[in-house]
């Protein structure tokens, strides 16, 4: 189905979940104030397992066979979303939120499909980069350098802001890598394949949280509300949503959170925790949405077949 068969639920439904996404970033800014950057991420990965899991086992779905055709393939496509679509990028945006606004870190995330342009081009067979992809990435790039700033290229500073940019940027870009890796995995049901990876990733993180940065003391009803918040509504009940509007009219209408997600974050860091909202960050966000817009135009070539 294409964008033009999408009805009033489903601009709704988009909208919802934009919002719902956006509300990540300030949860996690308060989620910090009670726990450790890794303990974030690695409770966002098992409250979501804990949640998928039973979903997937109440619809009957089944994890793939290792005997199965092409099984063990999909098991490697699961492993690497578990790394770069789950752990990695959790992991960074959880350590940068610890130095720079919620706005940002929601800002940095509208390079995802940027960084994917390259990485399509290299490894989808079929998907090609246009001139007019190639302007917007362009522009969209300088977006995010404007964004990064000149303080990444000196030493950092007390708070390790010019680290935090660095680490939600290369959130986008493992998000990016975590989406091809997703893209070029077998035909199989995409709530498996988020379940089992949130799982893998869960294996993975709560050891590793529980190693570097000890075993969690009980925080203060806020950051543990908002923890909970984070695993169970923008990742695990988020996830459910987004299949849903995927099968029903197509990931070309998915896309359309590229843009919101952004706008709805900067608009919550400044209204809900008083996060300033700079020129630099504005500008860097109007260059992303315009490559992003430049990107995402039909080429001459295709229109005129």
């Amino acid at each position: 189905m294409s964008i033009e068969a999408a009805g009033p639920r489903h601009w709704a439904a988009i909208v919802l979940l934009g919002v719902v996404w956006a509300a990540t970033f300030p949860a996690i800014s308060v989620a910090l104030e009670g726990y450790a950057p890794l303990t974030v991420a690695a409770a966002r990965c098992l409250l979501a397992a804990l949640v998928l899991a039973p979903v997937m086992l109440a619809l009957r779905l089944r994890a793939p066979g290792l005997r199965a055709p092409g099984a063990r393939r999909i098991w490697l496509h699961i492993a690497g979303m578990a790394v770069f679509s789950t752990a990695l990028p959790y992991a960074f945006l959880a350590w940068g939120q610890q130095h720079v606004a919620s706005g940002f870190a929601g800002v940095a995330m509208a390079a995802v499909p940027l960084f994917v342009l390259p990485l399509a081009h290299a490894l989808v067979p079929g998907e090609r980069m246009t001139p007019g992809k190639a302007a917007g990435f362009g522009l969209g790039f300088a977006g995010v350098v404007m964004l990064l700033g000149p303080e990444v290229f000196r030493a950092a500073g007390a708070e390790h802001e010019a680290l935090g940019r660095i680490a939600c940027i290369a959130a986008a870009a493992s998000f990016a890598v975590g989406g091809i890796v997703t893209r070029l995995c077998p035909a199989a049901d995409v709530l498996v394949l988020a379940a089992l990876s949130l799982a893998l990733a869960a294996v993975a993180m709560v050891p590793l949280a529980l190693i570097v940065e000890g075993l969690p003391a009980a925080a203060a009803g806020v950051p543990t509300l908002w923890l909970f918040y984070i695993g169970l509504v923008p990742t695990a009940l988020a996830i459910l949503l987004r299949v849903k509007i995927t099968r029903d009219v197509g990931p070309s209408f998915m896309a359309l959170t590229s843009y919101q997600v952004p706008v709805w974050a900067v608009i919550m860091g400044a209204v809900f925790l008083a996060e300033p909202v700079p020129g630099q960050l504005v500008a860097g966000l109007a260059m992303i949405l315009a490559g992003l817009a430049l990107s995402g135009r039909p080429d001459r070539a295709r229109r005129r077949r």
